[in-house]
């Protein structure tokens, strides 16, 4: 990952930036690694006692309560209208000595909205009928409260405090002081507090967060959703997100353009070097590179380069996603003062107009998917190994590129991209020219250019009025801007955005690569008339259907899995062979990949979120999930692929006409009914094969054969009653650091353990020992259970549970029961084992 997804490793007296690493076996390397280069750097002696950097995780003992957008009494005092900021260490509730002892205790990242009860409000729809907005003043707005030591020894040095992201309007004081705000939702800020600490004793932070009004039309939740840092350095410190590695592949060789930005926030001037040694994944050192001195005035800043080169190297992929770390050390007065650890990759890639997108010079086709960056049973605030989790769901399905839809993602996601081979189109939230648009552009690119896995910058969505018509002259103007501004901070990559429209006009006149979402109809004819301009589909599909049902039932808010669309959107299998076969077109990213909270297409009430996803709000697969692993997944080396559908429990219907579908890449399918055949069919390629079916009890079979030889058989069978209930987990071992989830199956079994895939039944759960349920979903659309409880009904079988650890090592039991009927318990165990934990603030 980036390097603006850093986490800091404090190694031999001296802290290092390190990736924010999910895995504690990758992580321990690291330690290792950076213990290593300490000794190369300078001891602890040499050094001074006083560490230069240090990040510290600011996540857990937050207090929080609500408090209220309307009536300053239920607001903690604040608002009254008169003074609110006239003296600037005046606010008592920032003070340690205030008494929040009824305030309930938290660990980040929290969003407060997913907690909230449901309400029928068609204004509340996008947002996924939660009560937020100015007309609900008492769920709007959160306080967050944190108390915390700075020791004596960090006098002298400067101590920030860093959030990845919250959502939205935030108001930050500390220690009675009135220190700054923020207010947007996505992008990350940062203040200053070296002026407002007292050393050698205990300070306050208070925050109050308001999310009364929304970046999106999607569900954003609320609050502290996203890490929060302490950073304390040297005055003499490497500039924020300023560090970067440019790799251009030549030859046998990779020749690097190293660059940063040194800052001197002390009160004389100084001299300083930068130096850059460059280690593989093994830690190995491969190049170094060194900047002269320079002297930077007090309060002055100085940028740094250099050139280094790379013998061989190995090349970033997303089968091999290869990783190099530059080591950036500021060195003043003859001692190492400030270091960091940024992480690139080494790669080419190309978007050309007649062959389409090329990684490391081999032709690739973008099979990619939109998502939003909410998930069942924790909201916005998704633990790290979430990301982790989303994206495997994503590649099992031959995916091999994600967009950022619609806004800067949060670090985890982009580390998690890098590190297992997805492909990223980053986007930013907001498409303007103006001062907030452009920062927030500039902080999005400088975190993150150098993550090898981001492929293209991505300025905007569907901004009509500035793609077409009476506004298209401002569109033009806003868009070349926000390139320029891409290109001079990142030149190695190509800009883009998400256009629904023609593209003839417009924002679209600067863009590097074209993008369209939706109307087929568009990219021929553009492509006939621009020969020589890329083209991909930024945003496909819309495809619509519900886990486990199979006809569209407008009184029960279901949509069935066979073929549903929205009227601007094609079928998987539409769309798919529209781009899947265009040579000239890179391919594209089709909506969504997760169901997501909000815009609950195509129904309203009771359904809360959107029936766009390939897989559900958990990740459950749809059965249109095996249509893109029979053909994506053939192109990304996967081979042979079958999926029967649907399930084959249709009591009441006997002799009913059934249709049945089968999704392979195979040659040719022959379904079984009861043993007797009802014929083979050739597959087409980028198709399906189906048959008309009357529905008898017992069992559908269909084999796929390849060169006359069945290569894959798959049933489905009339299951019995649910008799028993089963917990999975997608690992019995996670890691005691109070961060680390479990992501667990809830399924319903009939006698003879199969199955049962209509069932519905509510369980309940209990957890002990050494973790806690952090959340519950099943998938289903239009569920108004809440995330929070311990328990949930099953949907079409199927629940999930998500547990976290302690940081005490030990064992977590999970216990499944059914309190209404017979149904078999289940018990889990997960252990948690003893980790180095991140360094964090206590």
């Amino acid at each position: 990952m980036s390097l603006f997804s850093r986490r800091e490793v404090l190694a031999g007296g001296l802290a290092f930036s390190a990736s924010s690493l999910l895995a504690r076996g990758a992580w321990a390397r690291t330690a290792a690694l950076l213990n290593a280069e300490a000794g190369a750097v300078g001891s602890a002696a040499q050094l001074g006692a006083v560490a230069p950097r240090e990040q510290l995780l600011l996540d857990s003992g937050w207090k929080f309560t609500l408090g209220h957008g309307t009536d300053p009494a239920k607001d903690l005092g604040f608002g009254n209208g008169q003074g609110d900021f006239a003296k600037t260490a005046d606010f008592g509730f920032a003070k340690v000595k205030y008494d929040d002892a009824k305030w309930r205790t938290l660990n980040l990242p929290h969003d407060w909205a997913v907690e909230l009860p449901f309400v029928h409000d068609d204004e509340q729809q996008s947002h996924g009928y939660k009560p937020l907005g100015r007309r609900y003043p008492e769920t709007s707005v959160g306080w967050y409260r944190r108390e915390f030591e700075v020791s004596a020894s960090d006098a002298g040095r400067r101590v920030v405090v860093e959030f990845d992201g919250a959502f939205r309007s935030v108001l930050v004081f500390v220690n009675g002081c009135f220190i700054g705000r923020n207010d947007n939702g996505y992008a990350p800020f940062r203040f200053d507090l070296t002026d407002f600490l007292h050393y050698g004793a205990k300070n306050a932070i208070v925050l109050r967060v308001d999310a009364a009004f929304g970046d999106g039309w999607f569900y954003e939740g609320a609050g502290l959703y996203r890490h929060v840092w302490l950073t304390k350095t040297d005055a003499v410190h490497l500039g924020r997100w300023e560090s970067y590695v440019r790799a251009a592949v030549k030859g046998n060789a990779a020749a690097l353009s190293l660059g940063t930005v040194v800052e001197n926030q002390g009160k004389d001037a100084a001299n300083a070097r930068v130096t850059w040694k460059i280690v593989d994944a093994k830690g190995a050192a491969v190049a170094t590179a060194e900047s002269g001195a320079q002297a930077i005035a007090a309060d002055g800043s100085a940028t740094f380069t250099a050139e280094a080169k790379i013998a061989n190297p190995a090349l970033w992929n997303v089968e091999e996603p290869n990783l190099y770390s530059a080591i950036v050390t500021v060195e003043s007065g003859g001692k190492a003062v400030d270091a960091e650890r940024i992480e690139f990759g080494v790669r080419t890639v190309e978007f050309t107009a007649d062959k389409g997108f090329f990684l490391n010079g081999k032709s690739l086709k973008i099979q990619g998917t939109c998502n939003h960056q909410d998930h069942a049973g924790v909201g916005a605030a998704l633990p790290d190994r979430l990301q982790w989790f989303r994206l495997a769901v994503l590649k099992e399905m031959g995916g091999n590129a994600v967009r950022t839809s619609h806004n800067m993602p949060t670090p985890e996601w982009v580390d998690a991209c890098d590190r297992m081979g997805m492909m990223m189109m980053c986007e930013t939230r907001q498409m303007s020219s103006g001062p907030e648009g452009l920062a927030q552009l500039e902080a999005m690119i400088k975190r993150y250019r150098n993550s090898p896995s981001i492929i293209l910058w991505s300025v905007g969505n569907e901004e009509w009025r500035l793609q077409s018509g009476e506004d298209a002259d401002i569109g033009a103007k806003i868009g070349a801007s926000m390139v320029r501004l891409c290109h001079e901070l990142d030149p190695t990559r190509v800009v883009s955005a998400a256009v629904n429209g023609d593209n003839k006009q417009g924002v679209s006149d600067a863009f590097d690569v074209i993008g369209f979402n939706y109307n087929l109809k568009y990219p021929d004819d553009y492509h006939k008339v621009n020969p020589t301009r890329p083209i991909y589909g930024s945003e496909t599909s819309s495809a619509i259907g519900t886990r486990g049902e199979y006809a569209s039932d407008k009184l029960r808010n279901t949509v069935n899995s066979y073929d549903g669309v929205v009227p601007w959107g094609e079928t998987a299998e539409e769309w798919w062979k529209f781009y899947g076969t265009r040579e000239w077109i890179a391919g594209g990213f089709a909506w969504t990949g997760f169901d997501y909270r909000g815009e609950p297409t195509p129904y309203g009430w009771p359904s809360i979120n959107s029936q766009f996803g390939i897989v559900d709000m958990c990740g459950y697969p749809k059965d249109n999930f095996y249509y893109y692993k029979a053909w994506w997944g053939l192109a990304s080396g996967q081979g042979s692929s079958l999926h029967l559908f649907p399930h084959w429990n249709w009591h009441g219907r006997e002799g009913d006409e059934i249709p049945v579908w089968v999704y392979s890449n195979a040659d040719e399918v022959e379904l079984f009914v009861n043993g007797k055949s009802l014929g083979s069919q050739k597959v087409p390629h980028l198709g399906h094969v189906e048959w008309k079916v009357r529905y008898e009890p017992g069992a559908i079979e269909a084999r796929a054969s390849k060169n006359g030889k069945v290569v894959l058989t798959e049933r489905r069978e009339t299951t019995g009653e649910a008799a028993a209930i089963r917990l999975t987990a997608d690992r019995t071992e996670i890691d005691a650091d109070g961060e680390d989830v479990a992501v667990l199956k809830v399924e319903a079994l009939d006698a003879q353990g199969r199955l049962v895939p209509t069932d519905s039944t509510r369980i309940d759960f209990k957890v002990t020992g050494a973790g806690a349920l952090i959340g519950v979903g099943n998938g289903d659309p239009n569920c108004q259970e809440s995330d929070k409880a311990s328990k949930r009904s099953l949907f079409h079988g199927l629940a999930q549970v998500i547990v976290q650890s302690t940081k005490e090592p030990g064992t977590i039991t999970v216990e499944a029961v059914h309190q209404g009927r017979s149904l078999k318990p289940s018990t889990l165990t997960i252990t948690t084992k003893k980790v180095d934990l991140r360094p964090s603030v206590v």
